[in-house]
């Protein structure tokens, strides 16, 4: 059913994207890398980020050095984050259980065992900010998993050899056991197909700009990933008692990552959605990023007016946004009927930033509507569920009969075979 609505600011039109010539760019770098190895890693490496090094595996010197260059306070909030995002990581963990030996019919015995991938490499963005939040929250969950081998890289600082000291600091403190200084789809390719300093990996995790996505995209399969991710976005659902400036700055927190992120809100009081409106002006003009928050909420942000929260609630379900934050009288209610979103932040005070740095949720999130089908980087992220089965000959009696006549039905002679010749002895 479609929700009646009205638009008290909405997005411009997005223009087409040119994604024949962005596939088309991406395959010929990742052959690139297949054919040439290393020497296409230098070559990208020195055209995209002006990176001369030719040695890309960080050495433990370097990191001492990065810490010696970081604020000691800021390390201590990175530490205090980690703490979080390790113990939530571990509760997760916890949840997560084996099924020992489950007796479904007599002499047939299942379970399942919980696995860790044995290797992975965190993709860390760095380029407009050092991003080293996302190193804590891709390579401490993986840790906790029980990955043998996490490895890490990130675009170099324009210019430099060097990932930020802020980055290789937040590696170290999740425990990262090899750090690379690369980045862009030439790095996604190195670590799914490997080249003489890169040894491949099972599973790229972490958000990037599109290029990264899309080599994301066309290696897998050759390589697992989490989800391909999209502009960064959050969706605001508030009754009349919604706090604007709250409200307001939550939206441009979301709108400064990137040109292309989307700030949402959805009301069911007008006079709110033209406070917030206001209200994102004024804080606009005070920003240190207006220039790129001002350019996203023009070309991206959204007010919506609705009639009823519950048509709030049906239109959030329908766009699925990554972040979520709801400003409602009925909370139940609200966790009741909303199912698809990345992670959900709950009343005023859980602002979407927290659950960015500190609060222990992760903030590698489905977008572009994937939360229909899928939540955000986790513990499981890192966890194979595999099966079992131990057969008894008193199980070979209960169900080889019934193997054998369904292989027959599907005219499968040698599947019944199987079944037949164990029932026989």
């Amino acid at each position: 059913m479609e929700v009646p609505m009205q638009y008290i600011k909405q997005a411009a039109q997005r223009e087409i994207s040119q994604q024949e010539e962005l596939v088309a760019s991406v395959r010929n770098i990742i052959q690139t890398i297949i054919n040439q190895k290393d020497q296409a890693l230098f070559q990208y490496n020195l055209q995209f980020d002006g990176n001369d090094r030719t040695a890309l595996r960080v050495t433990q010197d370097e990191i001492a050095d990065a810490y010696k260059l970081v604020d000691p306070a800021l390390i201590q909030d990175m530490k205090k984050a980690a703490d979080n995002i390790r113990c939530f990581a571990e509760e997760q963990k916890n949840s997560i259980g084996v099924v020992n030996d489950f007796e479904i019919n007599k002499g047939v015995v299942l379970g399942h065992k919980i696995i860790p991938i044995n290797s992975c490499c965190c993709y860390v963005p760095g380029g407009g900010y050092p991003l080293y939040s996302t190193a804590l929250m891709l390579a401490i969950p993986a840790k906790v998993a029980g990955v043998k081998r996490v490895v890490a890289c990130s675009p170099t600082m324009k210019g430099t050899g060097s990932i930020h000291p802020s980055t290789l600091v937040a590696m170290d403190i999740a425990g990262v056991d090899e750090i690379y200084a690369l980045g862009g789809a030439h790095s996604i390719a190195a670590f799914s197909y490997g080249t003489e300093q890169i040894k491949p990996v099972d599973i790229i995790v972490g958000p990037g700009n599109q290029y990264v996505a899309e080599a994301k995209r066309q290696c897998y399969g050759q390589v697992g990933i989490d989800f391909v991710a999209g502009p960064s976005e959050v969706l605001i659902i508030s009754e009349s008692q919604g706090n604007a400036a709250y409200i307001a700055a939550d939206i441009l927190a979301q709108s400064e990552h990137d040109v292309q992120a989307k700030g949402i809100l959805i009301t069911t009081d007008q006079t709110l959605g033209e406070q917030v409106l206001l209200e994102v002006e004024n804080q606009l003009q005070t920003l240190e990023t207006e220039a790129k928050a001002r350019l996203a909420w023009e070309k991206n942000g959204e007010i919506i007016l609705v009639d009823t929260i519950e048509e709030a609630y049906e239109l959030s379900n329908e766009i699925a946004p990554e972040h979520l934050e709801i400003h409602v009288n009925d909370e139940e209610k609200a966790l009741e009927l909303l199912t698809n979103y990345g992670s959900l932040f709950i009343g005023e005070n859980a602002a979407e930033v927290f659950g960015d740095y500190i609060s222990g949720t992760n903030h590698t999130l489905p977008t572009v509507r994937a939360s229909r089908y899928t939540g955000g980087v986790y513990v499981g992220t890192f966890l194979k569920t595999c099966t079992y089965q131990k057969i008894s000959r008193a199980g070979v009696e209960s169900i080889s009969q019934s193997a054998y006549n369904m292989a027959i039905g599907e005219g499968l002679y040698g599947h019944a075979n199987a079944a037949k010749i164990r029932l026989s002895k």
